[in-house]
């Protein structure tokens, strides 16, 4: 799929087009990197977001819940969903505010929807869940029980088209703004991760268990 051509006019971004990306590189790279999502339905005649968590495996996004969450319940019960997601990663100062921004990537997926029956299924998507919030914890805790997994509502949401939308780089201020003695430039952000607290309860009352391989990587590898 060309970066520029959007699938359809629902996927298409209007405002500021040149920012926009329909590739399916960069929807992936910008979902696999977010560590949250917002999906939308309207539930009892009312608009509703909700943020949620995701994993995403090839060309299928996964949301999850209780059985009794409505929003989950309504985009099943529509058979298709609007899921979204956003990174920050700064602020564009420019020398008005008018000309200021944030640096962002986000991504705006549409497709058909599905429930997850299948429990070996649902306990293979629930493991892909805890990697992608903590690479590598799956292997680490207990496997989830049946009664979990049949408690759990898993809906798969196809990633039917997307769009993405950047906004990086310098700021656009105008040619008359620029001879201005008023700072400009980019202030970066990124999310960072604190050094890990264990708990004190139980088997870790003792202080003798070890910190886990998944938490040092995290640990080690922040920023």
């Amino acid at each position: 799929m060309n970066p520029n051509d959007a699938p359809s006019p629902r996927a298409r971004v209007r405002r500021l087009p040149e920012k926009a990306r329909y590739d399916r590189a960069t929807v992936e790279s910008v979902l696999d990197e977010a560590r949250f999502c917002t999906v939308a339905a309207v539930v009892d005649g009312l608009a509703v977001s909700l943020p949620t968590l995701h994993a995403r495996d090839g060309d299928s996004l996964y949301l999850h819940g209780s059985r009794s969450n409505a929003v989950m319940k309504a985009i099943v019960a529509r058979g298709e969903a609007c899921v979204t997601a956003t990174l920050y990663d700064g602020i564009r100062v420019a020398r008005s505010g008018f000309e200021s921004s944030i640096a962002y990537r986000s991504v705006v997926v549409f497709g058909r929807t599905e429930s997850v029956t299948d429990l070996e299924m649902k306990r293979r998507i629930l493991d892909a869940f805890v990697d992608a919030v903590l690479p590598g914890r799956a292997g680490e805790v207990r496997p989830a029980t049946n009664a979990e997994l049949r408690r759990t509502l898993v809906v798969r949401v196809a990633i039917d088209e997307a769009s993405v939308k950047l906004s990086a780089g310098p700021t656009e201020d105008p040619a008359e703004d620029q001879a201005l003695p008023i700072w400009s430039g980019v202030i970066p952000a990124s999310l960072r991760f604190a050094a890990p607290v264990p708990s004190t309860d139980g088997a870790m009352a003792g202080g003798s268990v070890p910190l886990p391989e998944s938490v040092r990587r995290l640990f080690e590898g922040r920023s």
